[in-house]
């Protein structure tokens, strides 16, 4: 009697350890972001393809080298600021350098359905 326990406890505890000898295959753990890293995300996003648009409108409507043009973009959708720059010999009026930055804003902000108050854009053009 003693021996049959002590050989059933030896193959129930082999049976659980084999069940736990860590070849299981483990599902991936899906980590969930949070809100705050999903809006920045986001943000970095628009800046992005705000920044692509500008360089292409520019370039598409002057003389300027995607290149040779520098542009600085800060804030998020409630306040923006945006800062373009080229070089001193190329000849573009300041007027139309802002127009293109406006068109681009709305542009962009119209197709990721964002919405930027004109108010709280910051445009400034520099040349170096």
């Amino acid at each position: 009697m003693m021996k049959q326990a002590i050989i059933s406890g030896v193959v129930f505890s082999s049976i659980l350890l084999v069940g736990c000898n860590g070849n299981e295959s483990e599902e991936p753990v899906q980590v969930l972001e949070s809100e705050q890293d999903v809006v920045e995300s986001e943000q970095e996003k628009l800046l992005s393809e705000l920044r692509d648009e500008i360089i292409v409108s520019i370039t598409e409507q002057t003389a300027i080298e995607a290149d040779s043009i520098a542009i600085m973009l800060g804030g998020n959708v409630k306040e923006l600021s945006v800062s373009v720059s080229f070089p001193k010999n190329v000849k573009v009026d300041d007027t139309l350098i802002q127009q293109v930055v406006e068109d681009s804003i709305k542009k962009v902000s119209e197709t990721d359905n964002v919405t930027i108050s004109e108010e709280n854009i910051t445009i400034k053009i520099e040349k170096y």
